[in-house]
């Protein structure tokens, strides 16, 4: 174990009133000063990884901008093919692409709204993005972490948090859903989730029980913690832990387990050697997440058949027409949820989900755009898998390669009060100060949890260099 020669806390002296506070940019740079860890050695090893805290904060900027690109183009097809009889059933090929967008189950025989054609959906520098569940939870977890203090959530914590942020259908303000119900951007896990903890005041896990929560293996934990990732750089294991409770918030089993890859992704991005191209740096860290994956699950079997047809050199649309026969059709693998006759087949499953999230990951080869598309035209909750990945790429790339990919500026600005609520500034934030929080997080990790240390001459981080070992989950 490593020991700090020198633990420098450089603290603030925040105003105590509302009234003394000029705008909320100010509050947030002071929660940032105070949070901030700092920490020097005398002699720093050289078996440390040293990350730039500059770059990583542009990568985390990427991240953010990334994620809400892909979730915004994702939300175009979304549960627009789900398999089945009728024009549901008839998947999206790559020739879909720029073509005219088709009803979703929901969509009452109309196509999206966000875009008229299968196409990305981009915001300008005058606009505003707008959170949805793919970026919301992740901005609430963030926000818990930093303004507590602390690098791991208690149940309670995140249970208060949920309550304070999240609306119930009954306080929700944002008007009535396609089912008639008021509108709280919640569903399936989550949303049951949230009614324990709201009417039987249950704590994580509790609300991820299945004799409780018998949504437990949808797709939600995968959409809303892959951020943990991102706050334990080269160290998935102290991610896993990180992440365990808010995962186990809502998934157990093959859901926990995919979450849980994903949230190996974002850690090993930083460890990646980025001498080799995108497309080896993405494989390997693939490999490595999949050693979390039971070998008896359905998630490893998905994975290994994706993997091994692409590497076969099966065109994407075949793997994924492959899938529905294998899991929704013949129910192979342990894979049982056509059998519990859920609305729309299951098609917000944690299994399937997953299955096109990696059919997506492999065949983008580290190309951002062309990742999206697969993504967005791969059928089933499309959204999803295309906002995790646009996130990871948007970080490994940076917000400046993000931009060039497009060939075009963005808007910075984030509304996370379009699906939440009670934040500062009535919920406006923008993507470079979403970052500097994310870096006051991560400076608690490092010293904290991973027992290294900030050099405060060159504004890095010194990461113990250990080797990790990932067992398959349990």
């Amino acid at each position: 174990m490593k020991i700090i020669n020198k633990l420098l806390i450089i603290s603030v002296i925040l105003l105590t009133t509302a009234c003394q506070i000029s705008n909320a940019s100010d509050v947030i740079e002071s929660l940032v000063a105070e949070n901030s860890i700092k920490s020097e050695k005398a002699a720093l090893p050289s078996s440390d990884i040293i990350l730039s805290r500059a770059q990583y904060h542009e990568k985390l900027y990427g991240f953010w901008l990334g994620q809400s690109i892909a979730n915004w183009t994702g939300l175009v097809t979304e549960m627009d093919k789900i398999g089945g009889a009728g024009p549901h059933g008839v998947f999206y090929t790559r020739e879909d692409w720029g073509k005219k967008d088709q009803p979703s189950i929901w969509g009452q025989g109309v196509p999206s709204q966000l875009s008229k054609n299968i196409d990305f959906v981009f915001k300008d520098e005058d606009e505003i993005w707008g959170s949805d569940d793919d970026t919301d939870i992740e901005y609430i977890y963030q926000h818990l972490l930093f303004t507590h203090k602390t690098s791991i959530l208690s149940a309670k914590q995140i249970r208060d948090g949920w309550i304070k942020h999240i609306y119930s259908e009954e306080q929700s303000p944002f008007g009535l859903a396609d089912d008639g119900k008021q509108e709280n951007f919640l569903w399936v896990s989550n949303q049951r989730a949230h009614e324990l903890m709201l009417k039987d005041g249950l704590l994580p896990p509790a609300t991820s029980h299945p004799d409780n929560n018998k949504e437990y293996d949808m797709i939600d934990a995968q959409l809303s913690t892959e951020i943990f990732g991102f706050f334990a750089p080269t160290r998935p294991d102290i991610a896993l832990k990180m992440a365990h409770l808010p995962i186990r918030t809502t998934a157990r089993a093959n859901a926990a387990w995919a979450a849980e890859f994903y949230v190996i992704m974002y850690s090993l991005a930083s460890l990646a050697d980025d001498s080799w191209p995108i497309k080896a740096q993405i494989q390997w860290m693939a490999n490595t997440a999949r050693q979390r994956l039971p070998h008896h699950s359905y998630s490893a079997k998905m994975f290994d058949l994706v993997k091994a047809r692409y590497h076969s050199g099966v065109k994407w649309e075949r793997v994924r027409d492959e899938l529905y026969q294998k899991y929704q059709v013949n129910q192979e693998d342990g894979y049982d949820i056509t059998s519990k006759q859920l609305y729309c087949n299951g098609c917000f499953a944690s299994g399937i989900n997953f299955a096109a999230s990696i059919i997506s990951l492999l065949y983008g080869e580290g190309n951002i755009v062309e990742t999206i598309k697969i993504a967005a035209l791969a059928g089933w909750d499309s959204d999803n898998p295309a906002a995790t990945w646009g996130g990871l790429l948007g970080f490994m790339i940076g917000k400046n390669g993000v931009e060039a990919a497009f060939n075009r500026k963005f808007s910075k600005q984030f509304n996370i009060h379009r699906t939440r609520g009670n934040f500062p500034n009535q919920g406006i934030d923008n993507f470079a100060q979403m970052a500097e929080r994310g870096l006051a997080i991560i400076d608690r990790v490092v010293v904290d949890e991973m027992e290294g240390s900030i050099d405060l001459n060159n504004d890095a981080w010194h990461i113990p260099k250990i080797k990790v070992v990932l067992a398959p989950g349990n």
